[in-house]
């Protein structure tokens, strides 16, 4: 066991398939490799239990004390379970470069990042299916119903077409393309947005399947034009995928918003990305838009703009 030891996980957009990827279709999400949470373990001065320790929440928690529905303790609990290992001696800080509740995969990341640094403090990589399947489970505390989406593509660190109970499978992008990752600056309450889609799914199911259905060939068709380069093809398919999401009622008129200045600052295509009811909206953009992309989501009100 070594005394000091630090791992980080990325964040992560969907490009399309949200929602309707609950309900057995197919979604496709990308790392957000420049965005990360980082996880430091290191041996404390004296014998007792872990210490997590969050500097963005400024929150000290000892795990022997900390509720079972405590998201740091979680994920070092399932962790420390999976590995058959008692609690060490030791003090667990974590930092966060992604903003919480918008969209970016913030819970996933934070329990990936714990979840293998707390592993390799303990001697042992796991595997990213591993991570990825601890991860699962405290994204339940997140999120309620969560179609693992989240957890997979952080954990693999690479594209991944997901389809819920089926292996993810990692693919290749042709071309480099350029989005712009816009944070509405409103919390995004994603446990809250799914149970209110399937409620709403509960009330009038035929309609609600039919617009599954499209998300889910807008996935289909979006991994055809990635796998091809085409990447013209891909900006009409996220103009659809964000009209069907309006249609569900998860986009807000701040998020429309950001949608349409993006695409009048030359976006090819624009949607909301993640649970919606706030959090962040992607833009599809050429190299040379960027800048003036960028700006325009800024001043329509955006608080953080990456590329």
């Amino acid at each position: 066991m070594v005394n000091k030891i630090q791992r980080s996980a990325p964040g992560k957009v969907i490009l399309c398939g949200e929602h309707s990827v609950v309900y057995g279709q197919p979604a496709i999400a990308v790392p957000v490799s420049g965005l990360r949470a980082y996880a430091n373990v290191e041996a404390a001065p004296t014998e007792g239990s872990l210490q997590l320790i969050s500097r963005d929440l400024n929150e000290t928690i000892s795990l022997e004390v900390a509720p079972p529905e405590h998201p740091l303790a979680a994920i070092a609990r399932e962790t420390l379970a999976y590995l058959t290992l008692p609690s060490p001696a030791a003090s667990l800080t974590l930092w966060s470069e992604l903003p919480i509740a918008s969209g970016l995969g913030s819970g996933a990341a934070v329990s990936v990042a714990i979840a293998r640094a707390l592993a390799a403090y303990l001697g042992r990589e796991l595997q990213p299916q591993e991570v990825s399947a601890l991860a699962y489970e405290v994204e339940k505390i997140h999120h309620g119903t969560p179609s693992g989406i989240d957890n997979t593509v952080i954990a693999y660190e690479a594209p991944v077409y997901f389809v819920k109970g089926q292996p993810p499978e990692i693919f290749v992008i042709k071309e480099p393309f350029y989005l712009v990752i816009a944070n509405s600056g409103i919390p995004s309450a994603t446990k809250q947005a799914v149970m209110g889609v399937r409620n709403r799914r509960n009330a009038k199911p035929e309609e609600y399947d039919t617009y599954f259905n499209r998300m889910g060939e807008i996935a289909n068709a979006a991994r055809t034009a990635i796998e091809q380069g085409d990447i013209a093809s891909l900006a009409p398919l996220l103009n659809e995928n964000h009209s069907l999401l309006r249609e569900i009622g998860v986009s807000l008129p701040e998020l429309d918003r950001l949608v349409a200045v993006a695409k009048n600052a030359g976006a090819t295509g624009a949607k909301l990305t993640g649970a919606g009811t706030g959090g962040n909206v992607i833009a599809l953009t050429s190299p040379e838009n960027i800048a003036s992309v960028k700006a325009a989501m800024q001043a329509a009100g955006a608080t953080e703009v990456w590329t």
